[in-house]
């Protein structure tokens, strides 16, 4: 892709968008609890605000992906509930991942964003179309992104990536009305819905 495109043009392009899951989705912090028989329960809080994003991508024809080194049960509930395409957990090579879902998608790298804030996505911010980067990304990440969200992990970085793409598409105020429209075929057809939040 030449490196004259603007991330508005980049995003336009965009067909899937993937996310880092810890300090993207979540403001980073994992909190263990241990249980009476000696295992642990972990708690992560996720933002309503990035689940109604969700919601609105789905409802634009985005396909969404989670992509995080780590394997909870509480990613995979959250992934569920807002019927997440792609969640790929325990990946320590975050580019399988990334090679897994562009075989299943048919798309290409200039088709695909990734929300990153730590090292570990560099290799798929690099390859991405739209490399986007957290407000609480670190240095080497914000060097590389072609957008940095106002906002931090765990507080909306999600929605905002979600609005700035389809705002860059031009479609940002009508999916909005086709989501509140309690007539709408094709919201009713996605199941989407305020209790997806």
């Amino acid at each position: 892709m030449p490196d004259s495109l603007t991330a508005a043009d980049r995003a336009r392009r965009i067909k899937v968008l993937l996310f880092d899951v810890d300090g993207v989705l979540t403001n980073g912090d994992i909190t263990i609890i241990p249980n009476a028989d000696g295992t642990a329960t972990e708690v992560k809080s996720f933002s309503a605000h990035d689940g109604m994003g969700t919601s609105l991508a789905r409802l634009a024809g985005l396909k969404i992906g989670w992509v995080t080194k780590r394997n909870s049960r509480v990613v995979a509930v959250r992934a569920k509930d807002l019927k997440i395409d792609h969640v790929y957990q325990g990946q320590n090579n975050k580019l399988e991942a990334l090679t897994a879902i562009l075989a299943d998608e048919k798309c290409t790298l200039d088709e695909v964003a990734y929300v990153g804030d730590d090292i570990i996505d560099l290799p798929v911010l690099r390859k991405a179309g739209l490399a986007i980067a957290t407000a609480n990304a670190r240095p080497q990440v914000k060097a590389i992104a072609h957008y940095i969200t106002p906002l931090p992990g765990g507080q909306g970085a999600g929605r905002d990536a979600i609005d700035f793409i389809l705002t860059a598409k031009g479609i940002l105020e009508s999916t909005i009305e086709q989501y509140l429209d309690p007539t709408s075929a094709e919201a009713k057809a996605a199941d989407i819905g305020v209790g997806n939040m």
